[in-house]
């Protein structure tokens, strides 16, 4: 159909979908209308790549139009990252992409990512194959603990029966996945988020993230792939992210908070603390602002480094608050932990494999803390699904977890550089980990209910039901507007 045939009359209003143009030609097209008359139609005939180019280098980044980046949208295959990578990868607010899926898939094939940990490599690389091995054991056992349980019902297809319970068997057995096992997965970003993204990964303590800081800033510069061919040698985005960095103001306030959470906490045992903690909310702003700088630089939980805030002196809790913003440049974005005064605040310590689906929600503040082993471990368990002592598989896990927990410590004490952050790639995915939700009672309730169905993983069904509770205990009055699934009910195991 002729553009003519697709006119409407003047004056009327014209909708209609684009497809085909460059991201940043696109991207400079929408731009214009703050600037001209033109329809997206003209502007798109009378633009050139190299016309888009000259204008975003002008609005871009000398007068910092950064909004023109959020036009451009650029989608990448990121294939063969660990899964410790792929956490730090999706750390974005705006961020829209799909994982390969510990639960649907059996990852023994996929392979891992080794460090750099010279003489200590080979002690690397024997405590991640015990625990594939391992992961193997526990598919296979568990697999067949649930099939003494549950028979297959005569309307189901034997192929769907063994599938359904293959995915219980990966549920259970995906805890012993080391952070070094590989991941696949694709990203839409718009160009501004792209940026951020890349000068945060270029940032970052292990080399592994760097180097994926680097792919990514080269493959948005570079021919793009395209199924049907790239005749025009299209490239995503090599104007928006040529100059992405590494960040100093980031880099150096987290070296100084670090040190400054070290002092204020003064080597405090770490306090017992529930799954879930709903944090009080009648603490003065300062106090909020300078516990959650500190928080993602330690592994206290946020009440305990709070409440040591709640101590100090005005001047001191100011003085932290300042060094968040000490090393800020002119372009910087705030640091996430600024991102204070919402009404909700949860502090969660779960297992990593669980943590991984909670940190895929966007309509919240997400305050992460460093993987380490001093949390200990999760165990598996599903109320209706065969335990791992009925199993027989407790001691197995128990060992497993055990062994790589002491590969951690001898990798870390390696002396080898980066040994801290190397050590990181043993821990398995049944590795507590705590992060600081920040979120509206809206997105409280839509986790809740989310991630409380019976169709999913029982580790965050747990945490959602205790957001739930939490809520309901606060605030008894809104706790019947949640749609809840009270999680200790057993579940139909059949039912995906």
């Amino acid at each position: 159909m002729s553009d003519e045939k697709k006119s409407v009359p003047a004056g009327e209003t014209d909708v209609y979908a684009i497809h085909g143009a460059d991201p940043e030609v696109l991207a400079y097209a929408m731009a214009k209308y703050s600037r001209s008359a033109l329809s997206m139609k003209e502007s798109l005939a009378e633009i050139s790549a190299q016309r888009a180019e000259q204008f975003l280098n002008t609005f871009y980044f000398q007068y910092g139009h950064r909004s023109i980046a959020d036009l451009a949208h650029i989608p990448f295959a990121i294939e063969r990252l660990s899964l410790l990578a792929a956490i730090a990868l999706v750390d974005e607010q705006r961020w829209d992409g799909q994982e390969r899926s510990t639960r649907y898939q059996n990852f023994r094939k996929s392979g891992w990512y080794t460090p750099e940990l010279g003489a200590a490599t080979p002690r690397f690389t024997l405590a991640v194959e015990a625990l594939f091995a391992a992961y193997d054991r526990l598919s296979a056992g568990m697999l067949e603990a649930l099939k003494r349980a549950i028979v297959c019902p005569a309307e189901m297809k034997a192929d769907a029966y063994e599938r359904t319970l293959k995915a219980r068997a990966f549920d259970v057995a995906r805890y012993l996945l080391p952070l070094a096992t590989n991941t696949s997965l694709g990203q839409i970003v718009n160009a501004r988020t792209l940026e951020t993204q890349v000068s945060r990964l270029l940032t970052s303590e292990f080399g592994e993230i760097r180097r994926l800081g680097e792919m990514l800033k080269r493959a948005a510069g570079e021919e793009a792939w395209s199924p049907v061919g790239n005749e025009r040698g299209v490239k995503a985005a090599p104007t928006l992210v040529k100059y992405a960095e590494a960040n100093a103001y980031q880099r150096a306030t987290a070296e100084e908070l670090t040190s400054a959470a070290a002092e204020v906490m003064n080597g405090a045992e770490i306090d017992g603390v529930p799954v879930v903690d709903l944090v009080d909310d009648d603490e003065a702003l300062e106090v909020e602002l300078a516990a959650s700088l500190l928080y993602p630089h330690c592994h206290y939980s946020y009440r305990q480094v709070r409440n040591v805030v709640g101590g100090l002196s005005a001047a001191r809790r100011d003085a932290i608050v300042a060094l968040g913003m000490k090393h800020r440049g002119r372009y910087d974005e705030l640091l996430r932990a600024f991102s204070s005064g919402r009404g909700m605040r949860f502090d969660i310590l779960m297992d990593i494999g669980g943590f991984r689906d909670m940190h895929r929600h966007r309509r919240c503040v997400q305050l992460l803390q460093g993987f380490t082993d001093r949390h200990g471990y999760e165990e598996p368990g599903c109320p209706g699904q065969p335990t791992l002592e009925e199993a027989g598989l407790a001691e197995e896990y128990k060992a497993a977890v055990t062994s790589a927990f002491a590969a951690y410590h001898h990798l870390r004490a390696s002396g080898e550089p980066e040994a801290e952050q190397s050590a990181q790639y043993v821990l398995p995915l049944g590795t507590k980990c705590r992060a600081m939700f920040k979120m509206d009672f809206a997105e409280a309730l839509y986790i809740s209910e989310l991630r409380s169905g019976v169709a999913g993983h029982f580790s965050y069904r747990r945490v959602a039901w205790e957001m739930y509770r939490a809520v309901a205990k606060r605030h008894p009055g809104l706790a019947g507007y949640f749609r809840i699934e009270d999680v200790w009910e057993p579940v139909d195991l059949l039912k995906r």
